[in-house]
């Protein structure tokens, strides 16, 4: 039996990686991976509700405090300022730097854990909803990093255990990922984005805006609660 781990955020993104691998696989492990986020609890939230709505029974909740106590990011450091973002369709301005809600190496991390308890499972691939042609340009976001990433699991794990590093979404825009959804039934309604906010979602953080920016590219709209500007 195919066994596929997906690491599962709670977010747009990993909601519609995970409806992807469900095509694919006959059995789907989920992990959710907390490190002190602001939202944290919220994204906990998601995760169990999509997995309820898949009836996957196999879940794995990890934490990881340290990430907070290092700091380095806004999503972790309540002192540094999740930046604003215009939700209008267009696209972020890059200016080449590394954005203060990078969380650093945080997706090796997330596939550190995930490739273990694939290897432990027997399961023969990780899903991971990352995207770098839609992102702000965290660098554990690029393919050169899955594909490096790939070669150390493939070395540091038994001769007998191969493990794909699977990125459905790696360059898809995000209008793309929201029609991706509608199309596999995803349960988008239980995804959670917003960097700040945990009961309406803000509207402004940049997560929020390439969300609303995704949905009105795909024609549809957005079935979260956001603020009222």
């Amino acid at each position: 039996m195919s066994i596929a781990v997906v690491c599962l955020s709670g977010g747009l993104d990993s909601c519609v990686t995970l409806a992807t691998a469900l095509k694919q696989h006959h059995e789907i492990a989920a992990l959710h991976f907390s490190y002190g986020q602001r939202t944290e609890k919220r994204e906990r939230r998601a995760f169990e509700e999509i997995c309820d709505h898949y009836r996957i029974a196999r879940r794995l909740r990890a934490k990881q405090p340290a990430l907070r106590e290092i700091g380095g990011s806004a999503l972790t450091d309540k002192e540094l300022q999740i930046p604003s973002q215009s939700a209008s369709l267009d696209a972020p301005s890059g200016t080449g730097e590394v954005p203060i809600t990078y969380v650093p190496f945080r997706n090796g991390q997330i596939l550190a854990l995930a490739c273990a308890w694939a290897e432990t499972l027997s399961a023969d691939a990780v899903y991971l909803g990352a995207v770098e042609e839609d992102s702000s340009g965290y660098p554990d976001c690029r393919e050169e990093f899955f594909e490096a990433f790939a070669k150390a699991v493939e070395t540091g794990t038994r001769p007998r255990t191969h493990i794909a590093i699977a990125t459905p979404l790696l360059h898809l825009r995000k209008g793309e990922i929201v029609a991706k959804g509608l199309e596999l039934q995803a349960p988008l309604q239980l995804s959670w984005s917003c960097y700040e906010a945990s009961e309406r979602a803000c509207g402004r953080c940049e997560s929020c805006a390439l969300r609303l920016k995704g949905f009105e590219e795909a024609g549809a709209v957005d079935p979260i609660p956001y603020q009222k500007s």
